[in-house]
């Protein structure tokens, strides 16, 4: 895959998404349904979802892209993939937290390579460059120029005063007893993918995940953690977190700063 020509494509198809997610989460009131799986979809994602899907198809027709809208991509496998959550966080989007993002990653032999996390509400915007190095592009966001990016690189963590970063709508009694484990300074609960941003910040060492998750989720902002530095395993056994599971269900997860002295499960 030639990375000069993928980068700039997902970047500004995630922008271009943003736009459409903020013009409906800017109007006075908008749609919200229940899937199959009962969680929230609206407009926005349908919108984003349509625009990405149509950017991808066009610029690169040979490659699979599997996306959390289109069921019928998900019985779909390949070697190497772009993985799509238009937009991630649609609880925080509903209840305009703004903690929400666009995720289009790439794919190969399991891992994911190349991504963008592009959370609008908040202009932040996370990306692999075609190097994999992870930037931070600081504004004005245009489509076709890239501006000002700053590259990332994850913390030294100090393991008698993490900082950990959880779940801002799905923290449970089992994410608390795990992070209990650890010395901890503080925490901070973010949405979406941006709690994977906040390790390849720095701003955060460690994201325990001890709740359902698909592939489309995570791989972005996995991808982008990966460029800075980071790791994301598998919480059972400490293996790297692979892509391209049958399903693209996710197990439970570790996202942290190589340094941090892992717990058991």
């Amino acid at each position: 895959m030639d990375f000069d020509a993928v980068i700039p494509v997902l970047r500004k198809l995630s922008l271009e998404a943003g736009d459409a997610i903020m013009e409906i989460y800017g109007s006075e009131d908008f749609d919200v349904r229940s899937k199959s799986d009962d969680s929230p979809v609206t407009a926005a994602d349908e919108a984003a979802d349509a625009l990405i899907s149509a950017g991808l198809a066009a610029a690169f027709p040979d490659v699979l892209t599997v996306t959390e809208e289109q069921a019928a991509s998900h019985s779909q496998t390949a070697g190497s993939f772009f993985i799509v959550d238009p937009l991630d966080g649609t609880k925080e989007f509903v209840h305009r937290r703004g903690d929400f993002t666009v995720n289009i990653a790439y794919v190969e032999d399991g891992t994911p390579v190349r991504g963008v996390v592009y959370a609008p509400a908040k202009g932040r915007l996370f990306y692999t460059l075609a190097d994999g190095q992870t930037v931070e592009e600081t504004g004005p966001f245009d489509k076709d120029q890239p501006g000002e990016t700053k590259p990332l690189s994850v913390s030294a963590p100090d393991n008698a005063a993490l900082m950990v970063v959880a779940s801002k709508s799905h923290r449970d009694q089992a994410t608390d007893d795990y992070i209990g484990q650890y010395g901890v300074r503080d925490m901070t609960s973010a949405g979406s993918s941006l709690k994977f941003c906040l390790v390849a910040t720095g701003e955060a060492d460690l994201y325990p995940r001890l709740g359902r998750t698909m592939e489309w989720d995570t791989a972005a902002g996995h991808a982008v953690l990966l460029g800075a530095g980071g790791q994301v395993v598998r919480f059972d056994d400490h293996t790297p977190l692979s892509y391209g599971k049958d399903g693209y269900a996710n197990p439970f997860f570790i996202a942290y700063a190589p340094g941090v002295e892992l717990k058991s499960a």
